[in-house]
């Protein structure tokens, strides 16, 4: 084995993983950097990935009580655990690279996370070198086709490193999708059992009226929802609010005038009425879209669910400095109201602006720059078509698991 003078003298010596196996290996890192965002791309990802592709796969976290959150299995006080099939590393980031170092076929850094040294050391010194990837950050502007697994040779090691941009259209990696998902949705829609069983589960009640309209409220701190709520209370027919815990608590509690509103708080003002729900573990965040008329989301992994939900939905993306974010929210736009006529697309585009505080946006008619409910609402029949519609769309740059995986296999032969 040659000598490698970036690889530290006591560094634990490497193997392949699983080298009796003919199965693909693959080690995934995750830093876990706000909210839950990037731990629910890799936890969705790594699942898939070994589920539906038969991978080995190894997910590497630094906050394990993060990631608690999305999966109360997962046991926060163990360096190396199995859970639904994926192995879990506690990464003391950035030098640590697990207990034992093995190399896998595939590796993918989350997100620019950055390998720890000592791996990429070793990662050079495997005789077949594996499959890099740069998993990027979903953005759906034009660019991101192009530079779509754009090949970046290491600078120092004979590694090559393929950069994988999810996307909204082809030539993109697409997003994540697991492949019953359309299934368990229309099993759920189709079943007046279930859906009455969650909203027992969630609220302690039964289902609302057909008259109510369901809003699933999932963002940010957000100075535009006070004068949302007021609208929603003020409105001339019920309105549903769910509430996961979150970050918008607070500004709920404020409203109605409570200590707090978490988990079991029930509050109503005028029209509205609202339900504070439990923070819930991935896989029942769909069946909370999937029971409301419109879904508020936030971030990356809830905006990627919202669509697949096929329900109308307005997007609270995360804030970047310089106003950088409104770009990438207008590229989305672009995609998802492409169909639209010219009153529901201003209407939509001007309520995602007041929305994400671009109380500035060009055209707003409300001159307090307040997301304007009564005139968004009007379009919610358009919205729930073209929401259906754009599902379908989406699906035909494929799913993100499955792109990753063929291209994966395609470099490994």
């Amino acid at each position: 084995m040659p000598h490698d003078s970036s690889r530290p003298a006591d560094a634990p010596p490497y193997t392949q993983a699983a080298p009796s196996s003919t199965r693909i290996a693959c080690d995934l890192f995750c830093a876990v950097i706000d909210n839950f965002g990037d731990i629910g791309v890799c936890w969705r990802l790594a699942r898939q990935l070994a589920h539906e592709h038969g991978w080995e796969v190894r997910l590497f976290v630094d906050d394990l009580l993060s990631f608690q959150r999305l999966c109360p299995a997962l046991d926060p006080q163990r360096a190396t655990q199995t859970v639904e099939g994926v192995v879990i590393e506690h990464w003391h980031e950035p030098t640590h690279a697990g207990e034992t170092l093995q190399i896998a076929d595939v590796v993918i850094e989350a997100f620019a996370c950055e390998l720890p040294p000592v791996y990429v050391a070793a990662m050079a010194q495997r005789e077949r070198k594996p499959v890099w990837f740069n998993l990027e950050y979903l953005s759906a502007e034009d660019w991101v086709a192009d530079f779509h697994l754009r090949p970046s040779p290491h600078p120092r090691h004979e590694l090559l490193k393929h950069f994988f941009f999810p996307g909204l259209g082809k030539g993109t990696g697409g997003v994540l999708k697991e492949g019953d998902l359309d299934a368990a949705r229309a099993a759920f829609e189709a079943s007046p059992q279930a859906r009455a069983a969650w909203w027992q589960s969630v609220t302690g009640g039964p289902p609302p009226g057909p008259e109510a309209t369901v809003i699933s409220l999932f963002a940010y701190e957000n100075p535009a929802v006070d004068a949302l709520l007021e609208q929603w209370r003020d409105s001339p027919t019920p309105i549903v609010l769910l509430v996961p815990q979150g970050r918008i608590s607070g500004a709920l509690a404020r409203f109605f005038g409570v200590e707090s509103f978490g988990a079991s708080v029930r509050a109503e003002r005028g029209a509205l009425t609202a339900h504070g729900l439990a923070f819930t573990e991935q896989r029942g965040y769909d069946a909370l879209l999937w029971a409301s008329d419109l879904n508020f989301v936030r971030g990356e992994d809830s905006f990627v669910r919202a669509q697949w939900a096929a329900r109308p939905f307005v997007w609270h993306i995360y804030p970047q400095g310089d106003d950088a974010h409104l770009p990438k929210l207008d590229a989305a736009l672009d995609h998802y109201a492409r169909t639209l006529g010219e009153a529901p697309r201003r209407a939509l585009e001007q309520f995602w602006h007041a929305w994400n505080g671009n109380w500035a946006h060009e055209g707003d008619t409300a001159p307090d720059g307040r997301a304007n409910w009564s005139e968004f609402a009007r379009h919610l029949p358009a919205y729930k078509a073209r929401a259906q519609a754009w599902a379908q769309e989406l699906a035909q740059a494929g799913d993100l698991g499955g792109n990753l995986a063929e291209f994966a296999k395609s470099q490994l032969k």
